[in-house]
């Protein structure tokens, strides 16, 4: 069990994919006690055809495939494995005795699937009136699009967040990163923390629902404001409509190992700091160029900084530009990012998993957590005995003989 504050609180997790399972990761490294529900294919068939996204733990499948998915092993630390088949009536009665003494239910299917279960919020809470019972569907379970498969890039297309990403009106960019799956992971896990504390007061639990594409909408910038007031917003690619210079710029251009660094001059002081660097000899800029000349020269001035970038390697640009008062550093490749001197100080990478693998810790930082209390992400239904008998009583003739039924198992289906 972690030490954390949210300890004693237990959690039944049915997430996939990623919004859910890093929703999850949150609520488990602050020291929930959470149970990953799982259906006996949710992590894949026995033989994989093909390496999943992110590959294997230690670079092989393995034996047990389904339990060496490294992206899936990364999000799933702190918890519990229980796989129930809940198509059979006596899968979906455990399921509902759990309900029963959970506080937290937790999934991202599509809005049809848990109706289509019998396990809707009406149901769930007639097992518990307290339970708090999380929902993200892609859009939400009511409009128009309720009943449409949803993606993270496709959703944040939609969403108008990638009207801005590229470098041109048509050039529109995704983040490549399904960027509405974190977000919705964030406001999960603060919605949960809010309603358990709601939940003190008023000894009353309730329905939490999230749509990833609302999560886009709600972190729409400054050009919604814009359109709304008759302006046309544009792409500027890497360039800032208050900061100039602002991009990214090549490295080591003469070198095999080629990188890159951001630069961000956020002020007139910024410049000033800025400027010998990059026109040592003063015959091209201007030292007391302000804001809105050094955008109407952001070519010229990109041209001068690159020239001088293009000469030195990330890290040496990083420090020149830092020790004058310039924001700037390097475009981290995820090695770079994990041997980051920061990070490394502040022991952000954790190596708990099998094989040495480093995976990210948690960004929260509090006197009661321990990373040296967390555990690794469980075997598909290793928890399956230990998890019935503590949170429900069960003996073992009891869990024999939901065994030796194919209601609870430790593999995927043959």
């Amino acid at each position: 069990m972690v030490n954390g504050p949210l300890k004693g609180i237990k959690i039944l997790d049915l997430t996939h994919v990623w919004a859910g399972p890093l929703a999850v990761r949150f609520l488990a490294d602050l020291g929930a006690q959470v149970v990953c529900v799982e259906a006996p294919s949710s992590r894949g068939p026995r033989v994989f055809p093909s390496s999943p996204i992110g590959g294997w733990m230690g670079g092989v499948p393995g034996d047990e495939p389904w339990n060496a998915n490294a992206a899936f092993n990364k999000l799933m630390r702190n918890r519990q494995s229980l796989c129930v088949d809940m198509k059979q009536h006596s899968g979906r009665s455990t399921f509902l005795q759990l309900v029963a003494v959970a506080d937290v239910v937790i999934e991202n299917f599509s809005a049809r699937t848990m109706p289509s279960l019998r396990l809707d919020y009406d149901v769930l809470r007639e097992a518990n009136p307290n339970i708090i019972y999380v929902t993200m569907p892609g859009f939400g379970s009511t409009g128009l699009y309720k009943d449409r498969v949803a993606f993270g890039p496709t959703v944040e297309a939609m969403s108008g967040l990638a009207c801005m990403f590229g470098y041109g009106l048509n050039q529109p960019r995704n983040t490549a990163m399904a960027l509405l799956d974190p977000i919705t992971a964030t406001n999960s896990a603060a919605a949960v923390v809010t309603a358990l504390r709601r939940r003190q007061r008023t000894n009353r639990g309730c329905r939490v629902e999230l749509s990833l594409h609302e999560g886009g909408v709600a972190y729409s910038g400054p050009w919604l404001i814009d359109e709304q007031l008759g302006n046309v917003p544009r792409c500027i690619g890497n360039r800032h409509p208050g900061m100039a210079p602002h991009g990214i710029y090549s490295c080591d251009t003469e070198q095999a190992g080629e990188s890159w660094i951001a630069v961000a001059c956020a002020n007139d002081h910024e410049w000033r700091a800025l400027y010998p660097l990059i026109d040592a000899h003063g015959r091209v800029l201007n030292r007391s160029w302000s804001l809105s000349q050094r955008i109407t020269h952001h070519d010229i001035v990109d041209e001068c900084l690159s020239r001088w970038t293009a000469s030195q390697s990330s890290q040496q640009a990083t420090t020149k530009l830092q020790q004058a008062g310039v924001s700037a550093g390097p475009v981290n490749t995820a090695p770079d990012m994990i041997a980051d001197e920061q990070v490394t100080a502040r022991n952000f990478f954790v190596d708990y998993e099998s094989h040495g693998i480093p995976m990210p810790g948690n960004p929260v930082k509090m006197s009661e957590l321990n990373t040296h209390e967390w555990t690794a992400s469980p075997d598909l239904g290793a928890d399956n005995a230990d998890v019935l008998k503590r949170w429900l009583n069960y003996d073992n003739s009891q869990i024999q003989a939901l065994e030796e039924a194919g209601v609870i198992m430790d593999a995927p289906p043959v």
